[in-house]
């Protein structure tokens, strides 16, 4: 365990004034560019990205349902199939890095990736400028915003800046934890006692519910994993099986879960976690109310994803 969660355990177990602000509200708003965020929505939807021009972000972060595409393994160039599950886009911006396996800082290095990884889109950046300097359209816009045009730099900052609005606040329990105490039900409100007692919220929280650390997968018991998270970016033996900690943030919409897939409803993954994770056993009562609990994370789209690209 990591210093930062056994602090966190120190103030559970010795505070219950410090509940409430474990988790903090998603804010309403974030200063953005708009003219960056429309330009970068109409790339994130366009195919031109991809070598075959099948492919868009929007592809694999389906905006309208979830933010992620349903899949265990994302379909990307060629019917090419992926090696882990997609995450889902919304408040992605809230992430302390970006991908499982947090190899990248934030969410304008992490534009890339998909574009030239093989599996997914399979492009060149290279040959994404040139398609995009042989738009006219593409060229106009990108001079009314960047001094200089249309350029790797800037293909990333625009999309980077359309994700970072993907944000969904006023979820029930953002609005609970403002003071509306009629806004999630008394299920809910006991799911959100047993993810603090049975020690869920140790790496579940933040504005994120998540996505603020590393931890191992598989604490208490071999999860089976055949991808090795953190371990094969740095090779240290100690990074075998950690990976980024997932929002919990809208999870009700983006099953299947896990970075494998290997769950497809959230009973099931609040059973393996109590018990892989945790050390504990889990009733079907207090699985049932925990769920209940993370229904309640589910928050407003933008407008930016309600208007058409």
């Amino acid at each position: 365990m990591n210093l930062k969660l056994y602090f966190i355990w120190i103030l559970i177990y010795f505070s219950t004034s410090i509940y409430a602000s474990l988790i903090e509200p998603i804010p309403t708003s974030l200063d953005l560019d708009m003219k960056k965020v429309i330009l970068g929505k109409k790339l994130f939807f366009d195919t031109i990205l991809s070598k075959d021009s099948n492919v868009s972000c929007a592809s694999c972060h389906d905006l309208l349902n979830g933010g992620d595409d349903g899949l265990k393994y994302s379909v990307g160039i060629d019917g090419a199939i992926g090696v882990i599950n997609a995450p889902t886009v919304y408040n992605s911006t809230f992430n302390f890095r970006q991908f499982w396996d947090g190899r990248v800082k934030d969410l304008k290095e992490q534009v890339i990736e998909p574009i030239e990884n093989p599996v997914e889109m399979g492009h060149s950046i290279e040959a994404i400028i040139s398609d995009l300097k042989n738009n006219s359209k593409y060229v106009e816009e990108f001079s009314n915003i960047y001094k200089d045009g249309i350029t790797e730099d800037t293909i990333s900052d625009t999309i980077a800046e359309f994700e970072k609005s993907l944000i969904t606040p006023n979820a029930p329990f953002d609005k609970y934890l403002k003071g509306d105490k009629t806004a999630i039900n008394k299920i809910a409100k006991r799911g959100y006692k047993l993810f603090i007692d049975k020690g869920c919220i140790v790496c579940h929280n933040g504005i994120n519910v998540g996505g603020n650390l590393y931890n191992k997968f598989g604490i208490y018991k071999d999860i089976n994993s055949s991808n090795f998270g953190r371990y094969n970016i740095t090779k240290r033996e100690e990074d075998r099986y950690v990976f980024k900690v997932p929002s919990l943030r809208n999870v009700s919409l983006t099953s299947p879960y896990m970075h494998d897939g290997r769950f497809t409803t959230l009973k099931k993954v609040v059973k393996f976690m109590t018990n892989y994770q945790l050390g504990r056993d889990i009733n079907s009562s207090d699985i049932e109310a925990i769920v209940e609990f993370l229904n309640t994370l589910t928050g407003e789209l933008p407008q930016i994803v309600k208007e058409k690209p």
